[in-house]
């Protein structure tokens, strides 16, 4: 499978020039990765014009990358890279939120037992939603 896909990329003029850019691309972010301990907060992004723009994952690493710029620079040339600069961005990602956990459905008593609690209460946001919360959960334990 792999052999059939790589045929097709390098047949077809346009993905051929997509292949060879992202081939480029991840050797340069090995050679990244080998020249500098900030490749874990950072990623070679492209080459723009014979810049190479990297991102980094927030603003210290950034400014850090900015003034290592001139050096990196030549080091990727004597690794045989056309680059003639560096341009460094700030591309924060947010981490996904933690799904929400979810309890377990109630019980039939534990049911009750709210329900029962439930009349003792006064009118309060916390009889609202002990109500809700009885309401919510089915006789059975199943959920909506």
């Amino acid at each position: 499978m792999p052999n059939r896909l790589n045929s097709y990329f390098h047949n077809t003029g346009e993905l051929r020039q997509l292949s060879h850019l992202a081939e480029q691309l991840q050797s340069m972010q090995r050679d990244f990765r080998s020249i500098t301990p900030l490749a874990h907060a950072s990623h070679v992004l492209k080459i723009d014009q014979q810049t190479l723009v990297i991102a980094s994952d927030n603003a210290s690493v950034a400014a850090k990358l900015r003034q290592m710029a001139p050096g990196l620079t030549e080091q990727f040339q004597h690794m045989g890279y056309r680059i003639s600069g560096i341009r460094v961005k700030v591309q924060i990602t947010v981490a996904p939120s933690p799904p929400r956990h979810r309890a377990g459905a109630l019980s039939a008593a534990g049911r009750q037992e709210l329900s029962d609690f439930t009349l003792k209460l006064q009118d309060s946001p916390l009889k609202t939603a002990l109500l809700r919360l009885v309401a919510d959960n089915p006789a059975g334990g199943k959920r909506k």
